[in-house]
């Protein structure tokens, strides 16, 4: 499959019906007359098309087959409003999109009807085959429906469709084809068992966590005051319910004599910082410190601009330790939290370096907990025991992962997205410089700004310098990547934060947290060698705004790609929608998902045993363990 697009040029001589059958296979769709985007109309020598992320329709006039005029015009009245030497028509949809696994409502599945001949599935006693399709099947004289699943050496089981309870579809989050089991083997028990201990040990784990907490005895903070409620007034967008939710949950925790733990999950640009803000100077007004760990300097610089502004009114010392300070700096802020006259400190991993020392730690707040290595978890074990926990991940929970856990994690999901945002125009397509540049200019043109991702270092100052040849000399163009002096890095974001800097050349450093609701558009080179997730996580970047936003995922030229990159160029654009990140998990079956949230070995055992089955046993352990710690209470 190629990402293509469709260019028409004025006084260029055109095929008019191999454009039609483009336009069909683009994903558009004939009608009468254009009213939104897809849809086009051919009039004898005129052809109407409302382009993908065109704000208006466009009219082709032709001369025999000759391209006369290409003008956008009104929808409503059909009058021309300007003229175009040329326009790019890109794919509303690429044919063949992937399906998506359908859930049932109850940091098990019902998939039977997404079964296609081919999926893989799981039996609850005979372990993972493959699905080939229904059979009819006499049985007592009398034809009934039946599964029939092929396991290894071709071996078939029949499953009546009134067992089809005990067959899901296998879903796990990597890439390589399942092992088939034999029919009749004790290796799909052994399996089965192996995983079974495994995730028991694990939900033991978390529920002894759990009650170590519930008997230690932490700091019981106030209830809010008056300073609280003005605070949280100087949030400058309308919450949403689950925001809501999640603030009230977090500091009830927070209120209760027992350390808190909690788990905030959100999709990317949901609103999970400033549920950790209203937790933060919660602790501040009880005289308590905060630290709030983040996995990148350039976040720890966006977060501390961010708290700096909101507490401008209230008396409340706030730094930030990371690179970029001098050693003087970070001396003088270590020095201030070991005396408790630093409130607040935003860092990365340096706060949790064994020079840090606190007066009076009462909040720990930890951004995407997976990014840091294991040494750094065994510090923030030994935080949970000595101060309230709030962990933020814009990794999504399935649902049933989410059910099977409620009974041993302190968790909140913020599912509902921020009052007047828009879905982000999702384009895949093939590199191409006037696409690009035209990309730029819509964006500058409406006063906005633009990430343009290209992640290798080696050329990336070779890529500005062509973008810039490429664009009107207003439009203001600058580097930032993750191998530049800190001072400079510092300046040049920045500079980007203040609207300084038209369009950004940068690499991943991105990727976390950045929140410019000015930039809506990024375009990101060779899309084709990012994962899934990563993906998501950088469309994210844009759409913070109440106007259209757009991410261009560019793919070179005749490339072929191989059948993976192309999975996840294709799901990306298939989950534009809000909220996209809980499809995107399941799609995503290489790098992110329960994963991140569980451990490498849980990560192994899902692969194992299929993502529904390792739900049921999660569910069934900790059901057990509770009942055994109910009967000896």
């Amino acid at each position: 499959m190629t990402f293509k697009s469709l260019k028409l040029y004025k006084c260029a001589q055109i095929d008019l019906e191999r454009i039609l059958a483009d336009l069909v296979d683009f994903g558009y769709k004939r009608r009468d007359s254009v009213a939104e985007e897809g849809d086009f109309t051919r009039r004898g020598g005129i052809i109407d098309i409302f382009p993908f992320s065109f704000e208006l329709p466009i009219r082709i006039d032709l001369d025999n087959d000759t391209v006369s005029s290409i003008r956008s015009f009104n929808p409503a009245t059909g009058d021309p409003l300007w003229e175009h030497r040329f326009v790019i028509i890109l794919p509303i949809k690429k044919p063949g999109s992937l399906k998506t696994a359908s859930f049932s409502e109850e940091f098990p599945l019902s998939n039977f009807i997404e079964l296609n001949a081919g999926d893989y599935v799981v039996h609850n006693q005979y372990g993972i085959g493959r699905f080939l399709g229904m059979q009819k099947i006499k049985v007592q004289d009398r034809p009934k429906d039946h599964l029939v699943i092929e396991y290894d050496r071709q071996e078939k089981l029949y499953v009546p469709v009134e067992s089809m309870h005990l067959v899901q579809k296998y879903l796990a989050f990597q890439v390589r084809k399942p092992k088939l089991y034999r029919l009749g083997s004790r290796e799909w028990q052994r399996t089965k068992e192996g995983a079974r201990r495994g995730i028991q040990k694990m939900a033991w784990e978390l529920l002894t966590l759990q009650a170590m907490r519930m008997s230690a005895s932490g700091f019981a903070f106030s209830a809010d005051t008056d300073w609280q409620k003005e605070f949280e007034e100087t949030f400058p967008y309308e919450e949403t319910p689950d925001q809501i939710r999640a603030a009230i949950e977090a500091k009830k925790d927070m209120e209760s004599v027992r350390p808190m733990d909690r788990l905030l999950c959100g999709d990317v640009g949901y609103g999970k910082t400033e549920v950790a803000m209203r937790a933060a100077f919660k602790a501040v007004m009880d005289n308590k410190q905060v630290a709030y760990l983040v996995p990148t300097t350039i976040l720890a610089e966006q977060h501390y601009q961010n708290f700096s502004m909101r507490l401008k009114d209230f008396p409340v010392n706030i730094q930030m330790l990371s690179r970029f300070k001098t050693d003087a700096e970070q001396r003088a802020i270590i020095e201030g939290l070991a005396r408790g006259s630093v409130d607040i400190v935003i860092g990365t991993h340096r706060l949790l370096s064994e020079d840090i020392s606190f007066k009076n730690l009462g909040l720990v707040i930890i951004d995407e907990e997976q990014r840091f290595g294991v040494k750094h978890k065994e510090r923030l074990k030994r935080l949970r025991l000595a101060a309230d926990v709030l962990t933020l991940t814009a990794t999504p929970i399935p649902r049933t992962l989410y059910m099977s856990l409620m009974g041993a994690r302190d968790l909140s999901v913020i599912n509902t997205p921020p009052q007047n945002r828009l879905p982000i125009k999702t384009i895949v397509v093939e590199y191409d410089e006037e696409l690009v540049r035209q990309a730029i200019l819509r964006e500058t043109g409406r006063k906005g700004q633009v990430f343009f991702l290209h992640n290798r270092v080696q050329d990336i100052e070779k890529v500005r310098e062509r973008l810039s040849g490429k664009l009107p000399p207003g439009v203001r163009v600058a580097v930032g990547h993750g191998q530049m002096h800190p001072k400079s890095l510092e300046a040049v974001m920045a500079a980007f934060l203040r609207g300084e800097i038209d369009c950004l050349v940068c690499t991943m450093i991105i990727e976390s947290g950045i929140d410019i609701p000015n930039a809506n558009t990024i375009i990101v080179n060779n899309a084709q060698e990012f994962g899934l997730a990563d993906l998501h996580q950088l469309r994210g970047r844009v759409g913070r705004f109440n106007r259209a936003a757009y991410a261009y995922f560019l793919v070179p030229k005749h490339k072929v790609l191989d059948s993976d990159a192309k999975k996840r160029l294709e799901a990306i654009q298939e989950h534009s929608q809000l909220g996209a990140g809980f499809n995107i998990a399941m799609e995503d079956l290489e790098i992110r998902g329960a994963g991140n949230l569980l451990g490498l070995e849980q990560h192994g055992f899902i692969a194992a045993v299929g993502f529904d089955l390792y739900c049921r046993l999660l569910r069934e352990a900790i059901g057990n363990f509770k009942k055994i710690g109910a009967a000896y209470a």
